[in-house]
């Protein structure tokens, strides 16, 4: 999908504030109503918007702990990846599941409530997984920047 200015203004503001009107997107991106209403089906149609979420605060939530683990399978067979992947994903206390080259073949962001509350997640995805050769965690002591966003002002240049 080709991107123009307004695309790229509208998808800027959306990553910003999700729940921006459609007014202020319109003056945002110079364009009518109608006009931003229809890019925005279409931005949404095309993927290039993926979902609109809401931001929680995990602490707030009585889940203060992040940590991120680094997987490494016994056998990478396809059917092995999925059932991981599938498990890694049904589990709520996993917010992110990456498939990655390198040492490890997964990288897990998870929360918890306090470590028992980890070491039971531990024992749901990783000891009770025969396939799963070893994971090392961190435990993460701050969060300095948490985002999903995309540079789309670079496409401006």
């Amino acid at each position: 999908m080709e991107l123009d200015q307004a695309d790229i203004r509208i998808l800027a503001a959306m990553q910003e504030n999700a729940r921006i009107g459609l007014e202020a997107l319109a003056e945002t991106a110079a364009l009518s109503v109608a006009s931003v209403q229809r890019r925005l089906k279409q931005l949404r149609d095309k993927q290039v918007i993926t979902r609109e979420v809401a931001l929680l605060d995990p602490e707030k939530l009585g889940q203060p702990m992040s940590f991120i683990v680094m997987v490494e399978m016994e056998r990478e067979r396809p059917e092995q990846i999925d059932e991981f992947t599938r498990l890694a994903l049904a589990d709520p206390q996993v917010q992110q599941c990456y498939y990655i080259t390198g040492e490890a073949d997964f990288c897990l962001i998870c929360c918890a409530r306090d470590m028992k509350d980890f070491e039971a997640l531990t024992q749901r995805l990783f000891f009770n997984n025969n396939n799963v050769r070893r994971f090392k965690t961190s435990v993460v002591m701050g969060k300095k920047k948490v985002t999903l966003n995309v540079d789309v002002a670079a496409l401006l240049e």
